[in-house]
């Protein structure tokens, strides 16, 4: 489901400083708790995505004959224009699309199955302690109002920008960039990427794509959910497939 008028993220890594003012201002805006890390030889930090950190800079050092450059690319959720997440979850209502474009989540209606993580393919949903998804939602409570999502209104360099998504694009062409990434992927993404040489320096895929799974869930299974038990041994199902089986206890051998 796309929506009109639609409303994006432009990332542009080089503009980037590493200040992770945005992470700051994340937390900040969502009331979201620190986590305490250790050190592992890198100012990156943390390490990856968590409940309570809905996106981070990921740090890219690329090697040079002369010199170092460092890349900092933001991690989030990309708000797919077709969103895997969208398509498997089987809770209605728990991850819904705004007017905007967003794809945000209600954690009420979060039955934690997890799918989410199968249906993401760029490995984006996390679950907080009560078994509840936790992902940026491009401040919907914030866009919704006017206001600008929290990470580009503290963004000091414009490294992160929001607004139409159309005029993002063309702004970042008219800007010489290589590759647009996510123009036109997945349906066109929410958090579109400025990016001046392949998608790959930069820890993403060249061609993103829905797992076929997921695909197979929202076409033959996930109808199957309106007929009430066909919808519980369909969810069972896709389950298995996308994490295997679980065993509550390892089989002991005969002696």
């Amino acid at each position: 489901m796309t929506t009109t008028n639609r409303k994006a993220l432009l990332i542009s890594p080089e503009l980037c400083i590493g200040c992770r003012g945005c992470q700051t201002a994340c937390k900040a805006w969502n009331q979201l708790p620190g986590t305490k890390t250790v050190n592992r030889g890198t100012v990156e930090n943390p390490p990856d995505l968590t409940p309570q950190l809905y996106n981070r800079i990921r740090y890219v050092e690329m090697p040079s004959e002369t010199s170092v450059r460092w890349l900092f690319v933001n991690q989030r959720c990309m708000h797919c224009g077709d969103a895997g997440c969208m398509k498997i979850c089987p809770a209605p209502g728990a991850l819904y699309r705004t007017k905007e474009g967003a794809v945000a989540f209600d954690k009420d209606k979060c039955i934690g199955c997890k799918l989410c993580v199968e249906g993401c393919p760029f490995d984006v949903p996390r679950y907080d302690e009560k078994g509840k998804i936790a992902k940026c939602h491009l401040c919907f409570d914030r866009i919704a109002y006017g206001l600008l999502p929290a990470c580009a209104k503290t963004c000091p360099t414009g490294a992160i920008r929001y607004g139409e998504r159309d005029a993002l694009v063309e702004m970042a062409k008219k800007a010489g960039y290589q590759k647009v990434y996510g123009e036109m992927d997945l349906e066109g993404l929410g958090a579109i990427y400025a990016f001046r040489d392949a998608p790959k320096i930069y820890g993403y895929a060249e061609k993103p794509g829905i797992p076929e799974s997921v695909v197979f869930w929202h076409k033959v299974l996930k109808p199957l959910s309106y007929i009430g038990l066909g919808g519980v041994v369909a969810a069972s199902l896709i389950h298995y497939v996308a994490f295997g089986p679980k065993k509550d206890e390892e089989v002991k051998k005969d002696e």
